[in-house]
């Protein structure tokens, strides 16, 4: 597994909560479960306890997001290795049970946590590839949507630095908005310029 997959744990738990909407996904154990995906091992250490755990990490994660976003780049570091210090991981050479063709295991790089709860362990792989992510791209790499009232995370990951969005309907929404944002501005300079034209009553009636 690419170190660089662990910086998804990072976006899927910042992007349980729209602040904007006043919505949030992460009011239940299963619901903090579900963030594990396929590592079912660490999901299973889950207790009602990580629920409020959770959403204390997510908001230091988004305040990583928020200060990369604002260009604010040291403080953005700063926030980062705060949770790595608290966060702490172990690399390791891993080859599971993965063969190649040769029949020879596939090594690869693995982030193995020691957690005291399913919190830390979480917090411990998101921190980590979230900074793998950013000393390898950059801090510009770390963004939120533009698309109001979005303001999802993302990794930017475009090879010109131009993403902007968390996903295409955020995108297609915002063009969809600024478009009809160009043709209100268009109407109202018409109809002032429609009406500048017009003689008034007192030229009418010389």
């Amino acid at each position: 597994m690419e170190l660089a997959y662990y910086s998804d744990y990072a976006v899927r738990l910042v992007n349980t909560e729209e602040p904007a909407r006043g919505k949030d996904a992460l009011t239940s154990v299963q619901a903090v479960r579900e963030l594990f995906g396929a590592n079912q091992q660490a999901a299973r250490r889950t207790t009602d306890a990580d629920v409020t755990r959770f959403r204390s990490v997510r908001a230091r994660l988004r305040a990583v997001f928020e200060a990369a976003d604002g260009g604010e780049e040291t403080l953005a570091v700063d926030l980062l290795n705060s949770l790595l210090l608290e966060f702490p991981v172990s690399p390791q050479i891993s080859g599971h049970d993965v063969r190649d063709e040769d029949g020879r295991p596939d090594w690869h790089m693995h982030l193995a946590d020691h957690p005291s709860n399913a919190t830390a362990g979480y917090a411990a792989i998101a921190a980590m590839g979230l900074a793998f992510h950013l000393t390898e791209h950059g801090v510009d790499r770390l963004g939120l949507c533009e698309a109001s009232p979005c303001r999802n995370a993302y990794l930017d990951t475009s090879t010109n630095r131009s993403r902007r969005y968390c996903s295409d309907r955020c995108a297609t929404r915002a063009n969809v908005a600024a478009y009809r944002a160009r043709k209100r501005e268009e109407a109202e300079r018409t109809g002032r310029s429609a009406e500048t034209a017009q003689p008034s009553t007192a030229d009418t009636e010389r």
